[in-house]
C-alpha cells in the first residue's frame, strides 16, 4: 500500500470510494462535492495496485488551524489501519507547515447511526476532542459534532 499526496487529481477514483459508504456519505450532493474537493483541496490518498483505496481531504481556515473536510476508506479495505495511516500523514504534513489545530465534523452521539458512532471512537481514539455540537449545522437529522486535537503546541 502506497501513500500519496498531498495533491493527487483523482477525482473518480475518490467517489468511487465513497459509493461503497452509504451510510457515511448517502446525500448525493455532498457525495459530490467531497470527491470534486479531493481535486483541488490538498489530499492524501492510500493507493493499491494503481487504484485509490482511501483518502483524506484538508482544507485550511487559518494558516494554524486546518479541517479533515472528508476521509473515506472503501468498505472493503475499511479496518486495516488505512485511515490511521492516512491521518498520521496529514498530521505531519500539517505539523511541518506550522499548523497547530486540526478539526473534524461529524455526526454527533445525539444520532442513533451506528457508522457515525464507528467515525466518533475512531477520532476519540486518535487523539481528538469533542468540543461543541452544533445541532442544525448541516440539517436537523445530521446534528454536527466539532472536534479538535492539537498538533503542534508552539
Amino acid at each position: 500500500m502506497e501513500l500519496i499526496g498531498p495533491t493527487i487529481r483523482r477525482e473518480p477514483e475518490c467517489e468511487a470510494v465513497l459509493r461503497t459508504l452509504p451510510k457515511w456519505f448517502g446525500i448525493e450532493h455532498a457525495l459530490r462535492m467531497y470527491a470534486r474537493d479531493s481535486g483541488v483541496m490538498p489530499t492524501f490518498a492510500a493507493v493499491e495496485d494503481d487504484t485509490v483505496v482511501g483518502f483524506l481531504t484538508l482544507q485550511e481556515h487559518f494558516a494554524s488551524a486546518w479541517e479533515i473536510h472528508c476521509m473515506a476508506i472503501k468498505a472493503e479495505a475499511r479496518g486495516q489501519g488505512l485511515g490511521s495511516r492516512l491521518l498520521s500523514r496529514a498530521e505531519s504534513w500539517l505539523v511541518a507547515r506550522g499548523v497547530r489545530f486540526l478539526q473534524v465534523k461529524t455526526v454527533a452521539a445525539t444520532s442513533a447511526s451506528l457508522a457515525y458512532a464507528q467515525t466518533r471512537e475512531f477520532y476519540t481514539r486518535r487523539g481528538f476532542t469533542p468540543l461543541e455540537v452544533f445541532p442544525t449545522l448541516w440539517d436537523a437529522h445530521n446534528p454536527a459534532l466539532q472536534c479538535i486535537k492539537v498538533l503542534n503546541a508552539a
